[in-house]
């Protein structure tokens, strides 16, 4: 007697059997073959890499650097990424030994949640968030402890922090994204000097996602490790700030006793990164450093016209900062609301119930989209509207 794939399954890790697929995947999966369907679904910015950026992978290929590159990353990108930060936010690291380039910032966040956590160990996670923090905790064999933020304008407050750190004495990492997914919210130079105040005399890590960075409106972007730069793990890439989401390029850095660490899980996970997808990613570092103007400027006209456009329809939100989402209240189950949006309005939205605590009852919209679209977009929502008043008279 042979033994199957199923009876095998039994004996595989069994944090896995706690992980479900991303809804977000199969949501947007699910409602693809609608026809005319406007989607407005994934962070995935509708703008091109810059030219000089794409020429300089093509150089690299052309010279044939196909070879493996140092585990870490090319000293080029590792210093390219030290100076971009320490001229864009105040925050300095040595390129040769406090940073580490990786397979985007999901890598980075792999590599620093499954580095820095032992079974058992417990997780802050302010909600509602991306729900990929959550999962590599649980993979991690510890507990994420949710945070909910929603009835705070979807910020972190240091109170909220603190009453969960004194009820949650195992806490061994905080993790913070901002701008944030799913709610475009910001943490500003007040708000991090309290929540660093917080954890300054605490032995936690500060996971810090900080990969919109060069997408926040107003203010100058501020990183918590400017606060905090003995506990901060800094998360950053290229992804959004220069429409390289598929080049898979994120950035990594910390001190250089936490980066030896970092580097071991790194080093037998990935190997290196792409050394063309490096060579493209030094040259939009060091001489695109300001490419994101023009996507910022443009994400700001679509977050004004959509924020406007759907206050009045009734779907309130907080004003995002930052990012290119929208999370929008609605009077309904997310999951429910969103297929009856995409079936009878051909338009696609995320629930609110994917990103944890405190996101059912709202959808997130992305703006990362046309502004045609957007606005075909609001016109099949106002018609969805009307119908339901109308039916419900």
């Amino acid at each position: 007697m042979s033994i199957n794939a199923e009876t095998l399954v039994q004996q595989m890790n069994h944090e896995i059997a706690a992980i479900q697929p991303s809804d977000i995947l199969a949501f947007n999966a699910e409602i693809a073959s609608i026809p005319g369907i406007v989607r407005l679904t994934l962070g995935e910015p509708d703008f091109n890499t810059p030219e000089h950026v794409k020429q300089a992978a093509i150089k690299s290929i052309e010279n044939d650097e196909s070879h493996y590159a140092p585990s870490n990353g090319t000293m080029a990108l590792r210093t390219a990424a030290a100076d971009f930060f320490a001229k864009k936010y105040d925050v300095h690291y040595d390129p040769a030994s406090e940073v580490i380039i990786t397979a985007g910032a999901t890598g980075g966040i792999y590599t620093a949640l499954s580095s820095i956590l032992n079974p058992g160990d417990e997780v802050l996670i302010p909600t509602p968030i991306f729900p990929l923090y959550i999962a590599i905790v649980k993979l991690a064999g510890a507990t994420p402890v949710f945070m909910d933020t929603s009835k705070n304008g979807f910020v972190l407050s240091p109170e909220q922090l603190q009453q969960t750190l004194n009820d949650h004495p195992k806490t061994k990492a905080v993790v913070l994204n901002f701008p944030s997914n799913p709610t475009g919210v910001t943490y500003r130079h007040d708000d991090l000097k309290a929540l660093a105040a917080v954890l300054a005399d605490q032995p936690i890590f500060v996971l810090s996602d900080e990969i919109y960075s060069e997408l926040t409106y107003g203010e100058r972007h501020e990183s918590i490790a400017s606060y905090l730069p003995e506990q901060t793990i800094l998360l950053n890439g290229v992804s959004k700030s220069h429409a390289m989401t598929g080049w898979r390029i994120g950035i990594m850095c910390a001190p250089k006793a936490i980066t030896t660490q970092l580097g071991k899980i790194h080093q037998f996970t990935v190997t290196s990164t792409t050394t063309n997808a490096q060579a493209a990613a030094t040259e939009a570092l060091k001489n695109g450093l300001d490419d994101a103007q023009q996507m910022k400027r443009e994400y700001q006209a679509r977050r004004d016209y959509l924020y406007d456009a759907l206050n009045q329809l009734g779907f309130k939100s907080a004003k995002p900062e930052g990012a290119f989402y929208l999370f929008s209240k609605i009077p309904a189950d997310s999951m429910a609301f969103c297929r009856e949006l995409a079936h009878e309005a051909r338009v696609a939205l995320i629930p609110g119930s994917s990103f944890g605590p405190g996101g059912e009852g709202y959808v997130r919209i992305s703006y990362a989209a046309s502004m045609a679209d957007l606005k075909t977009a609001v016109e099949r929502i106002s018609q969805y509207v009307a119908s339901k008043a109308q039916e419900a008279k």
